[in-house]
């Protein structure tokens, strides 16, 4: 196993694979609580419980899309990358399709199962690397950005700290309720883990919240911490039943969103922790195609368990900056993830307030690629700029990757830079047309 994974070429061992992938599963636990609350919409008071997707089925879900994606990205690719379902297209999932468009969870599940599709056809054919050179690079940020605003937002709105208002839409609460004073100690409390570095800020923030909640009776205390593993089978295969509901306008643009925000995430992630572990040789990723085809086939086996798009984890950098380099650490991390599956009572303390200052955190963390942006070119600060303010203004990433794709192609050309505009480009500038067209109502 250790030549396998290479230790002696890495300079790693069996201690510090283990600890590597401990600290990455600590930093990336809080999805397991985080992502049944959101998709579940346990936020929303008023939308119909039947509608609800059920939050035991998806804390399963989530846990076992969590240990395939891993343990397969480690042992096949034998990177120290962890996967998950992503914290952005479970909003996107939950408050876009779900919530504002009205589509049934189960459709959604379909699409994000044909999202996997199309990501997995283009991982074996190659198709990735002209896709990858034809999106601006602007605009890749702007989306990762704009994810971030629009995951913020939503944590403050779950926090209660921004409510609405009729004059202005929204404004500032008064802060003056239990609940939204215990999401403020919260994110308090998570920033200044966070700040100090300590590995799994996140998950800590979230049980030192749920903690304190549960001290001053805002919580109810769990009955017990250990117990069975909850049935899968509201969610199991659900996605690949209802495929036949995915021939519309309206899924189209679904599809098209889940496909693009994680084929750019999983690939600017499976760099990013590549350069940082010292495994990216040349300017080029070894194993590449592996790496992308298990990301590829993890939205499939996702969506079918009954979660939203599995994807690699940026928190994975805090297990290689603990010492891991193979894929080794990878398989532990998920093999933690399948040991949760017998915490499942802790669901009943994951409550909003807790839940919002994880929302906000990753959304800073989300943010940060704004600065990559070039402001100075007024052509691309635009469609990048409509980007970032229109997924958290319209409540939808759909519609802000929309507009930034639509405006791209205009503002290159009144530039007289047209020709470097990509032809996919100019494809994917009539298809957002149908998309405003013909999906909203």
């Amino acid at each position: 196993m250790r030549k396998y994974f290479q230790f002696d070429e890495l300079g790693t061992n069996y201690r510090t694979e283990i600890i590597a992938g401990l600290t990455t599963f600590l930093s990336m636990a809080y999805i397991l609580f985080v992502n049944p609350f959101t998709l579940s919409l346990g936020a929303v008071k008023d939308f119909p419980d039947e509608l609800r997707i059920d939050q035991g089925a998806v804390f399963v879900a989530t846990a076992l899309a969590a240990a395939y994606g891993s343990i397969l990205m480690g042992v096949l690719a034998r990177y120290p990358i962890a996967l998950a379902p992503g914290m952005g297209l479970s909003a996107f999932f939950a408050f876009t399709v779900v919530l504002h468009m009205g589509i049934p969870w189960q459709t959604a599940l379909a699409g994000v199962f044909v999202s996997g599709i199309i990501f997995t056809i283009l991982s074996l054919t190659g198709i990735r690397e002209k896709i990858i050179d034809a999106i601006p690079i602007e605009l890749k940020y702007a989306v990762s950005a704009g994810i971030g605003l629009f995951i913020t937002f939503i944590g403050l709105q779950n926090a209660g700290i921004i409510v609405n208002n009729d004059a202005t839409l929204v404004g500032l609460s008064d802060l003056k309720d239990g609940n939204t004073l215990l999401a403020i100690f919260g994110l308090f409390i998570t920033v200044v883990l966070m700040v100090k570095k300590v590995n799994g800020g996140v998950f800590y923030g979230m049980v030192i919240t749920a903690v304190v909640g549960m001290i001053f009776g805002l919580i109810e205390v769990p009955k017990q911490i250990v117990g069975a593993i909850p049935d899968i089978s509201p969610t199991f295969g659900v996605a690949i039943e209802h495929l036949p509901d995915i021939f519309s306008w309206k899924m189209l643009g679904v599809v098209l969103t889940f496909f693009i925000v994680d084929f750019f995430d999983a690939t600017g992630t499976l760099l990013a922790v590549a350069n940082q572990s010292g495994l990216l040789k040349n300017n080029k990723l070894p194993r590449a195609d592996k790496a992308l085809l298990v990301d590829a086939t993890a939205v499939m086996v996702g969506a079918v368990f009954g979660t939203s798009t599995t994807t690699s984890y940026i928190e994975s950098s805090a297990g290689v900056a603990a010492g891991g380099r193979s894929g080794f650490s990878a398989v532990v991390t998920g093999i933690l993830f399948l040991l949760a599956l017998f915490f499942s009572p802790l669901l009943s303390v994951i409550t909003a307030p807790v839940t919002a200052p994880a929302l906000i955190i990753v959304g800073v963390l989300m943010a940060s690629s704004i600065g990559k942006i070039d402001w100075e070119k007024f052509e691309v600060a635009v469609p990048a700029f409509f980007t970032l303010i229109m997924m958290p203004l319209s409540y939808s990433i759909a519609t802000g990757i929309a507009v930034g794709f639509i405006f791209y192609p205009i503002t290159m050309l009144l530039k007289g830079r047209g020709k470097d505009v990509h032809p996919l480009l100019y494809v994917l500038f009539v298809v957002f047309i149908c998309y405003f067209v013909f999906l909203r109502e």
